[in-house]
């Protein structure tokens, strides 16, 4: 569902009606009613009519989600609302995800750097610690931006990019910044997807996860397990991992789940036995959906399936 309510401001303000625009930009009287309606209008009308106004495509028209959870997170993103849905889901998140693969950087800390852009250096900060901080606020508004799209390859290496440019990784030459891995890695003690078959094996398990036009929590789940058992990048994994999670969870209006650094031991367990036991990691991320439901109550947000 579209809203229009920036181009009917603007119509207004030129003392015009919707039914004009059919001479003054040759808009066909189908594509004028699809305003009416709340229905998308292409790119090149968007354009048209941007161009006439003087204005951005987002000044005219915006988006409403049929998830309320990623509605919130959208309005308060775009005026940066401090206190929150989308500035608690920033740094519990990024803090979390980040201390779950070794950052010294404390919740606390986390929360200066979003809230301030600045930061109390202590004993053992690594830059790193603090680009890959900042870099995680972005890939989760990048999570939210496209958050309506099918997971694609391109989405994937996109949050890899974001998350690892201008870390100490992307100087080394073997390394590939929003690339699949040029080097074995393992994970867990276990061996994992050898460089030369990633490609392969990241396209079959996209194929199969997309042929389901509906998703339920277990099939999100499922995918993330195994996509760190292909870890097919040669660092990041976890993090670009959690954050394909919350966008498909953000997609199918189902709650998202925020693993804690505390359950970490229980995550962990999960994700190598899950060959073997799959209800350990279920039931895991089943807990990180209760953190993120309590945090949703806090705003009085309605949140939608968690199965």
């Amino acid at each position: 569902m579209f809203t229009y309510s920036g181009l009917e401001l603007k119509l207004k303000e030129n003392n015009i009606g919707r039914s004009d625009l059919t001479k003054i930009l040759g808009l066909s009287s189908r594509t004028v009613a699809k305003i009416g309606k709340g229905e998308k209008l292409s790119k090149k009308v968007m354009e048209k009519l941007s161009a006439y106004f003087g204005c951005e495509p987002d000044q005219l028209c915006r988006e409403i989600s049929s998830n309320p959870i990623l509605q919130s997170l959208r309005d308060e993103k775009q005026i940066r609302l401090s206190g929150g849905l989308y500035h608690e889901l920033q740094v519990r998140m990024t803090y979390n995800s980040n201390h779950i693969e070794g950052s010294r950087l404390t919740e606390d800390q986390t929360r200066l750097i979003f809230e301030t852009n600045t930061l109390n250096v202590g004993d053992g900060v690594l830059v790193d610690d603090i680009l890959e901080t900042v870099h995680h606020f972005r890939a989760i508004d990048y999570v939210i931006d496209i958050a309506d799209e099918e997971l694609s390859e391109e989405i994937i290496k996109e949050l890899h990019y974001i998350l690892k440019h201008d870390t100490k990784d992307s100087t080394l030459e073997w390394f590939v910044v929003g690339g699949y891995k040029k080097r074995p890695n393992m994970v867990g003690g276990h061996e994992t997807t050898k460089p030369e078959e990633v490609e392969a094996q990241m396209k079959k398990l996209l194929e199969k996860y997309n042929a389901k036009s509906e998703k339920t929590i277990k099939d999100i789940i499922a995918f993330h397990a195994d996509f760190e058992m292909i870890h097919p990048f040669q660092d990041g994994n976890g993090r670009v991992g959690r954050l394909v999670a919350l966008k498909e969870c953000l997609r199918f209006n189902i709650m998202p789940f925020i693993i804690e650094d505390g359950k970490k031991a229980f995550y962990y367990r999960g994700l190598s036995e899950w060959n073997r036991e799959k209800g350990w990691l279920i039931d895991t991320c089943l807990d990180g959906q209760d953190v993120f439901k309590k945090l949703i109550e806090q705003f009085e947000i309605k949140g939608e399936k968690t199965l």
